[in-house]
């Protein structure tokens, strides 16, 4: 495990450096695997901006904070990525020591095919191109990843469907499932 801190509008001082490394170690303690940590530190417009990605077995971990000084902004954000685990290892406790409902194809509804309102002449521009290792889960464990970031959805490979699946948060709370077919 490496911790690559990067400076963006600022220079990293060696004593901000060894700050972070300190406090991410807490972090690191709580999984057996961890990928490289990458702190990205910021100003911008007066904001220190601290930002930590922790790729650890399985899940990715994200958090940002942004406070006038970047000892607090770290601080901060060290907390709510110890917050992230504390919920993911909860969740995974659940789990283990409980029945957890099973997602069944059944209860969630299919998507609605949306008509195509682009017109011919409309050309699209791909302005971000991404790309990122899929780990095999379940549904349920996607679910948990797409809530630790975040996100509306969330991309994974589902080794009982044998494909890429896609769950979604919903507007009413509930969630969704995505299972293409080809035809």
């Amino acid at each position: 495990m490496a911790v690559i801190i990067k400076g963006r509008n600022t220079v990293v001082s060696p004593a901000v450096k060894a700050y972070v490394e300190k406090k991410i170690d807490k972090v690191t303690r709580q999984f057996k695997a961890v990928g490289d940590i990458t702190a990205v530190l910021k100003v911008e417009n007066g904001n220190h901006i601290a930002e930590i990605t922790v790729p650890a077995k399985g899940i990715l971990l994200r958090a940002q904070e942004s406070t006038k000084d970047m000892y607090s902004s770290i601080d901060l954000v060290v907390e709510k990525i110890e917050r992230q685990v504390h919920k993911y290892k909860t969740k995974l406790m659940k789990r283990k020591y409980s029945n957890f409902r099973d997602i069944s194809a059944e209860a969630v509804p299919a998507a609605e095919p949306s008509p195509a309102a682009a017109e011919p002449e409309e050309e699209f521009r791909i302005i971000r191109n991404k790309s990122f290792t899929m780990n095999p889960m379940t549904p349920e464990e996607a679910i948990l990843q797409m809530n630790l970031l975040n996100h509306d959805f969330f991309v994974f490979f589902d080794p009982d469907f044998g494909g890429v699946s896609v769950v979604y948060r919903r507007k009413d709370g509930n969630y969704g499932l995505l299972e293409p077919k080809m035809e």
